[in-house]
């Protein structure tokens, strides 16, 4: 919760896990989260599965798995895809795009690190950056 404060926006890319945690999150900012794949219990069924953000003129479209992508986001005019479902960290460029993994603030998933990610937006440009909570 540390390294949220001072956000301007948060964004879950699923596996939530428990309301809570999103009712803590919107303490701290705004927030939008979309649905995972472990979001299976009554509560979860009001998160979207995907979601677009406009964020300082920025537009990024919110998924869970990558692999789920049935457009191209280029030809829709985001310039960022956020997803989860991997939980792993990564960020890539292609096609002008920022493909952005945070990979997971939560429990430790497999043996990958714990971390999350960070947008910054300025003059119309995003730049990422992952935070390695613990490695």
């Amino acid at each position: 919760m540390k390294a949220l404060e001072g956000c301007k926006h948060i964004i879950h890319g699923g596996d939530v896990g428990a309301p809570e945690i999103l009712e803590q999150l919107a303490t701290l900012a705004p927030l939008t989260a979309i649905r995972g794949n472990i979001d299976t219990q009554p509560w979860a069924r009001k998160l979207p599965e995907t979601e677009v953000i406009e964020i300082g003129g920025i537009t990024i479209y919110v998924l869970h798995n990558l692999a789920d992508l049935d457009l191209k986001p280029e030809a829709a005019g985001f310039h960022v895809v956020i997803s989860g479902h991997s939980h792993i960290p990564k960020q890539e460029t292609r096609g002008g795009v920022l493909y952005f993994n945070p990979g997971s603030a939560g429990p430790r998933r497999f043996k990958l690190p714990i971390s999350m990610g960070r947008l910054t937006v300025k003059a119309g440009n995003v730049f990422g950056e992952i935070i390695t909570i613990s490695a």
